[in-house]
């Protein structure tokens, strides 16, 4: 049986990748994002047949999004079996000058939504008794950001500890929440919040001497959901070249 996975904010970037890697891997892939038009568009490039994607809007700042996305795959396609949560908002505003309502709403799609994901997603795979979870941390999580804001960092840092209590919850349902926490990807994301003289002197801190590549994340990604990933879980991958090592 074609397996079903459902990425959050895959309609560019990060979230395109991924999906491109688990459409190449012979996943059924939703492309859900906050835009319908946006996911729509996407899904007809990687699949012009339109037989392996579904395009859904899914804002995941709204719990009623997730069920209805939830509904939609489970009637087009009768199961689900992975979900990646990535959808994110980078800012990079200075700690000092972050407002509490742009606080609000980074935690708000960061953190949130993968809570939400996790809880609406994860109820779910845990009554079919199997289901692989992955969310998009960061290295700014673990060393507090070198080129994103503070409220970015904190809400990444969080993913890392919900993945560990989803993990403990679904264990024995047989669904494993795992994370992975790129370092800077090569990426419109990191290109539009680093400018280009800045961007020079990042690489060149990065250990390996260049940017990460987002291919190999959703080859990672590919990885982690297959069927025989059953005893890793709750664990956080790292992938920042070398800047960052435990």
């Amino acid at each position: 049986m074609t397996q079903v996975a459902l990425v959050t904010g895959a309609a560019q970037g990060l979230g395109k990748s991924i999906a491109e890697q688990l459409l190449a891997a012979g996943y059924r892939v939703v492309i859900s994002d906050r835009s319908l038009e946006s996911a729509q568009a996407t899904a007809a490039e990687l699949d012009a047949t339109g037989e392996r994607v579904l395009a859904l809007k899914l804002d995941v700042s709204s719990k009623a999004d997730f069920e209805a996305a939830l509904a939609a795959v489970v009637e087009q396609w009768g199961t689900l079996h992975v979900v990646v949560n990535n959808a994110a908002m980078t800012m990079t505003t200075p700690v000092m000058q972050i407002s509490p309502e742009e606080f609000d709403r980074v935690v708000s799609i960061n953190q949130r939504g993968t809570f939400v994901g996790c809880q609406v997603f994860g109820s779910y795979l845990a009554t079919q008794g199997y289901g692989r979870i992955v969310n998009m941390a960061s290295l700014a999580g673990q060393n507090g950001g070198t080129a994103t804001g503070a409220h970015y960092a904190a809400s990444k840092g969080a993913i890392i500890t919900l993945t560990k209590i989803f993990a403990k919850e679904l264990a024995a349902s047989g669904v494993t929440v795992n994370a992975i926490a790129p370092g800077p990807i090569e990426s419109p994301a990191v290109r539009a919040a680093v400018p280009p003289e800045r961007l020079k002197t990042l690489i060149e801190a990065i250990p390996v001497k260049q940017l990460g590549n987002a291919a190999f994340i959703g080859k990672l990604i590919v990885q982690l959901a297959s069927e025989d990933a059953y005893f890793t879980t709750g664990a956080t991958w790292d992938v920042n070249g070398g800047i960052f090592m435990r």
